[in-house]
């Protein structure tokens, strides 16, 4: 496993990372196997986890703070995220002061740590001034019960233009990272919230980095869905709306690509994401071990500059502008 720092900060983090959001862990089979999985990510050289207080009502982070306490401390890097709604209460969600406050004790009662390494604003909140939600995340640095903060989506390079600003007007700690989806078919952070990153030292932890499971190459056209897949089960359909016959004609293409430099899709995909020396990690979904160790297998992975040549030429893309705030 190879590791990297975060922007320009001085943490260190493996460059694939493991995300825990495990809605349904109900059965030993499935639980034992979640274990496993973070187990055999530490042995392997994984040192970042990340989490969230919404994941399964709380229950996410109870499970991945469970498995984590059997390791030291200093050992790993632990993450969770703050916004969306925990109980049916108007300050139950969001940004503001007492819900930070209120929920950073949650979460780390849930993981059982003193401190999280990075406390991130899992989305915008219109109803909260910036300053202070800036402010409240600052002052969590200062107290030590997190180490470095950042945002995720709905934070479109203006917003965050201007959260530096208000930093260094009102003084406050930096903001270190943030986490937005990217991948080869969801790549709007390369036209201005890239040059932003690498203009302040922000780092960047994407998640989604397979598109829900488009890039494994498992999805193929003219046939049935994966049994088990997220496409037969997904409630939201994210994944459906991606089974485009241009998606699809492009996966087959870069799984050819992925089979002459003998790799495959998944792997493709995240090291073809870790050739941008501005990420720090890729946050992967892996329910088995076997989905971790293939994952895994992207770190170093060298992609040659003729292949990369032919996946832009693949990908097709055409850059634009997604206007957040």
């Amino acid at each position: 496993m190879e590791y990297r720092n975060l922007g320009k900060w001085g943490l260190k983090v493996s460059e694939i990372s493991v995300g825990s959001w495990m809605t349904d862990l109900n059965g030993s089979n499935a639980s034992e196997l979640a274990r496993d999985t973070i187990r055999l990510a530490f042995e392997k050289g994984v040192n970042f986890f990340d989490c969230a207080d919404a994941y399964s009502g709380g229950e996410a982070e109870r499970f991945l703070g469970q498995v984590l306490k059997e390791y030291p401390r200093s050992s790993y890097v632990v993450s969770s995220k703050v916004y969306f709604g925990v109980g049916p209460g108007p300050n139950d969600r969001g940004l503001s002061r007492k819900h930070i406050f209120e929920q950073i004790d949650k979460s780390l009662k849930n993981m059982q740590v003193d401190y999280l390494d990075m406390y991130f604003c899992h989305r915008f909140d219109t109803t909260t001034p910036m300053e202070e939600t800036l402010q409240a995340l600052s002052d969590l640095v200062v107290q030590g019960k997190v180490l470095y903060y950042g945002v995720s989506e709905e934070w479109g390079a203006a917003r965050i233009n201007k959260a530096l600003g208000i930093i260094k007007e009102l003084g406050l700690r930096p903001l270190n990272v943030i986490q937005p989806q990217y991948n080869m078919v969801d790549r709007y952070i390369e036209d201005e919230i890239m040059e932003v990153c690498e203009d302040n030292g922000i780092g960047i932890v994407p998640f989604s980095p397979l598109s829900q499971g488009l890039l494994t190459g498992k999805y193929k056209k003219n046939q049935p869905l994966p049994e088990g897949s997220r496409a037969t089960h997904q409630a939201d359909k994210q994944i459906n709306n991606l089974l485009t016959e241009d998606n699809l004609n492009k996966v087959e293409k870069l799984s050819a690509l992925a089979e002459e430099l003998g790799t495959n899709m998944s792997v493709l995909a995240l090291a073809w994401i870790l050739k941008k020396q501005i990420i720090s990690s890729v946050i992967t979904g892996a329910t088995k071990p076997e989905q971790l160790l293939n994952n895994i297998a992207a770190s170093g992975f060298k992609i040659p500059a003729d292949a990369m040549a032919e996946i832009e030429k693949i990908l097709d893309y055409k850059p634009f502008v997604r206007r957040v705030g």
